[in-house]
């Protein structure tokens, strides 16, 4: 597994019980695709930050088998269901983080990855105004950084 997921490949009861309640208390069913990577992306009440395809090696290492393309449909199910919030970096490469409230991001250049910034210390004094016919919905702050040693 890659190490934004603790989950072990045995999913243990309460691990579903969580998943199964995260998904119906947003309104979808709870299919055997979608409670194997909910179990995975919630099931021990952690925050994390997945790509796509980090999900899907993770899911291969579960017992119920799921392909790319389930994991695709469902991750945006569960966006569309307001269950995950999807950053994206560079403008093709999306990261889906289970912390749904509006918070910054680290982006780790050299490592691909993506962790939360402290957003209490981030300040935005002023947004410019929104064109004539739109509305500010909200603000995506990713910080990219590179180690240095």
């Amino acid at each position: 597994m890659n190490d934004t997921m603790t989950a072990n490949a045995t999913m243990p009861t309460e691990a579903g019980t969580i998943a199964g309640k995260w998904l119906s208390d947003a309104g979808l069913r709870p299919t055997r695709q979608r409670m194997t990577l909910a179990t995975l992306l919630i099931g021990d009440g952690k925050h994390r930050h997945v790509t796509a395809e980090s999900l899907y090696a993770d899911a291969q290492n579960s017992d119920e088998a799921v392909s790319l393309a389930t994991v695709y449909n469902t991750l945006r199910a569960f966006c569309d269901a307001g269950l995950l919030q999807e950053v994206t970096v560079d403008g093709s490469k999306s990261y889906f983080d289970t912390n749904t409230v509006d918070h910054p991001h680290f982006y780790w250049e050299d490592e691909n990855r993506l962790s939360d910034a402290p957003a209490a210390e981030l300040e935005i004094a002023r947004l410019p105004k929104a064109p004539d016919g739109a509305e500010i919905t909200s603000v995506d702050v990713v910080i990219r950084l590179r180690r240095t040693k």
